[in-house]
């Protein structure tokens, strides 16, 4: 007897129903962060169906739920249809106020400091490879550094709404987040061209590509905004009013990809817009009410969802001890490219702008890598490099979430008590 088909409508489904009863359940008894709890809950789900096979022969349960999980497209669902909500979600509660008190961080951490971080990363992850016997080609090591470079938007915003830091700061922290990404997929989209050969690694080149998807991308992102925003100050029909922003963020993400310019920074821009002026100047106040509350229910949704599919995605890892070697030490390796690429940046800038004391430790300790760093990994060729950058990027990926994630209060709480007044 074949096994059903299931339909992407029935994958979803699944998905939101596992999410549901996973949530109530760290809800009552867990009480963790979502992210964390669904995350840890996710993981635990996968090992314990791979293992039914082993401890049942006769049983096939746990390799029909390996296929399932295994055939859903995880890059082309985060990268091509959550990321665009997500971002865009973000944006909204972002204060341009705040924000543009941190402009200079946000753009010399959110491009330089992701190319430094690249670079460090790539070369050590290059070194360790070597030591554990895993022949990797050093433009692969740089390939596996852009990709785990970039903060995740949806992570850090979701853990640093509960940490006490200055507004500033936290504007800060999330607009980089918010840019380091779209920054991040630039870069990891040209190193992987030269990685298969396809285009010469060259900074004409390179520069060039940079500034069609990065550059477009802000200035499709305005154009969207503002016709939003537009639209939504010349009507009071809170109705419309939601159509219209979803139809800036499905219409935006899907002209920047046959535009092929940056669908990440374009909703980025177009919610710190409708999330500033929009919010400020062409909504009633019910329809102000309605519309943060509806996003914020689509962010509640798909956070839900990402972060239980992380947890899920823990069976593509091959089970080899010397990636599992390897990713456990890649984790100390993109602690240190983070410090470096945070602290030397913010050191150069402190003449025109100090964040505070707790700056440094905040955006080493509080940039998390999440989904875009596993759906950029799922999505690459397959090969020896795939393998080995997936287990690392997973690995790293669970650190930063839970480790990370759970423990970010705590750190900064304790930073505080000990810094002078």
């Amino acid at each position: 007897m074949s096994s059903p088909v299931l339909t992407p409508f029935d994958a979803a489904a699944i998905l939101i129903v596992l999410a549901a009863v996973l949530g109530y359940f760290n809800h009552r008894v867990l009480k963790l962060p979502t992210s964390i709890g669904l995350t840890i809950m996710g993981a635990v789900a996968s090992l314990l169906v791979v293992g039914i096979d082993r401890l049942l022969p006769g049983s096939q349960v746990g390799e029909q739920v390996v296929g399932f999980i295994a055939g859903i497209d995880f890059h082309t669902t985060l990268m091509d249809g959550m990321l665009s909500f997500l971002l865009f979600a973000g944006a909204l509660h972002v204060k341009w106020d705040d924000m543009r008190r941190g402009r200079w961080p946000i753009v010399v951490l959110s491009t330089f400091g992701v190319l430094l971080s690249t670079m460090i990363i790539g070369g050590g992850f290059h070194l360790i490879a070597g030591w554990l016997g895993l022949a990797l080609p050093l433009i692969w090591c740089l390939v596996f550094g852009a990709l785990i470079s970039p903060t995740d938007p949806v992570a850090v915003m979701g853990i640093l709404g509960r940490a006490e830091v200055s507004p500033t700061l936290k504007a800060t922290v999330a607009g980089e987040s918010l840019f380091n990404d779209g920054v991040g997929v630039v870069v990891f989209a040209i190193l992987l061209e030269a990685a298969l050969g396809t285009e010469p690694l060259s900074l004409g080149h390179g520069a060039a590509l940079f500034l069609r998807e990065a550059g477009g991308g802000l200035l499709l992102g305005l154009v969207a905004g503002w016709i939003g925003y537009r639209a939504m100050r010349s009507i009071d029909e809170y109705n419309v009013e939601v159509m219209i922003s979803l139809a800036v963020v499905m219409g935006g993400y899907a002209l920047a990809t046959q535009l092929h310019i940056s669908g990440p920074v374009a909703m980025a821009v177009a919610g710190l817009l409708i999330g500033n002026k929009g919010v400020a100047d062409a909504m009633s106040d019910i329809t102000r009410d309605y519309l943060l509350k509806f996003w914020a229910l689509i962010d509640d949704i798909l956070n839900a969802v990402l972060f239980l599919l992380i947890g899920l995605e823990v069976v593509t890892i091959p089970w080899d001890p010397r990636l599992i070697a390897l990713g456990l030490a890649a984790v100390p390796l993109v602690l240190l490219a983070r410090g470096i690429a945070v602290v030397a940046p913010l050191a150069i800038l402190r003449p025109i702008l100090s964040l505070g004391r707790l700056a440094p430790l905040t955006l080493i300790w509080g940039g998390l890598r999440g989904g875009i760093s596993v759906a950029l990994a799922l999505g690459l060729p397959d090969g020896p490099a795939r393998s080995i950058a997936l287990a690392a990027t997973y690995i790293v990926v669970l650190f930063s979430v839970i480790v990370q994630g759970g423990t970010v209060e705590r750190v900064l709480d304790r930073a505080k008590a000990r810094s002078p007044t």
